[in-house]
């Protein structure tokens, strides 16, 4: 079995910007090789690429388009975010929600460019739709629990359960992470007990003041 996936979403904090970047960049590094458990990034557009380059870590894009290089002011596409080195992106966060054909047109470029997709759903239904388009991994966060410091692992087991059973019945090569409230390593390692393949989380770890240390707890039970 692969290596859980810790994937951490710096998303628009100050605490995750510029500096605090490379240095919650560099105590993932630090954790990933102690412990062996894949920790990645997924920063802003403008810490992309100097995270990827100077770091050892898988780093994804928050957001991309699945429209071709040209005339797209504004946009960002799957060429830009290869170009920059990120190992792909996270599509439809609860906070940059997507329409169906642009979830679809997102993963089927980052296919065509050998990038990793993760496809952010809210529910079981959402869930085995998005799986239906062969994305390589689902990541189901309830969206009332993200922020919340309530972990989802803990408040609906059952919705990790049944979207891991509805991802895999449609595609079971799709891999299930899950998100919202993640703040300790047991709640990570219920998660995988869960049957799911790491887990999507945010401020637990970019608005510590010591991240190498929750980095640390969040990977000790695994």
């Amino acid at each position: 079995m692969s290596s859980p996936l810790v994937l951490v979403n710096l998303k628009t904090y100050k605490e995750g910007m510029g500096n605090r970047a490379h240095l919650i960049a560099n105590e993932a590094q630090r954790v990933m090789q102690e412990s062996g458990v894949t920790i990645g990034l997924a920063p802003s557009y403008i810490d992309l690429h100097p995270l990827a380059h100077h770091f050892a870590i898988p780093v994804y894009a928050q957001h991309v388009d699945g429209c071709e290089p040209g005339a797209n002011t504004g946009h960002i596409t799957v060429e830009a975010i290869r170009v920059a080195g990120a190992a792909g992106s996270l599509i439809n966060h609860s906070e940059r929600r997507l329409t169906l054909a642009e979830i679809e047109s997102s993963v089927r470029g980052l296919m065509a460019q050998k990038l990793i997709s993760v496809v952010c759903t809210n529910n079981v239904n959402t869930s085995a739709a998005a799986a239906a388009l062969g994305p390589d991994y689902v990541a189901i966060e309830p969206p009332e629990l993200i922020g919340s410091g309530v972990s989802v692992s803990k408040a609906n087991p059952d919705i990790i359960k049944n979207s891991v059973a509805a991802v895999h019945a449609v595609n079971p090569k799709v891999k299930v992470l899950t998100g919202a409230g993640i703040q300790t390593g047991e709640c990570v390692r219920i998660a995988v007990d869960l049957g799911t393949d790491g887990v999507l989380l945010a401020s637990s770890v970019v608005k510590s003041k010591e991240p190498g240390n929750v980095l640390r707890d969040l990977v000790s039970k695994l």
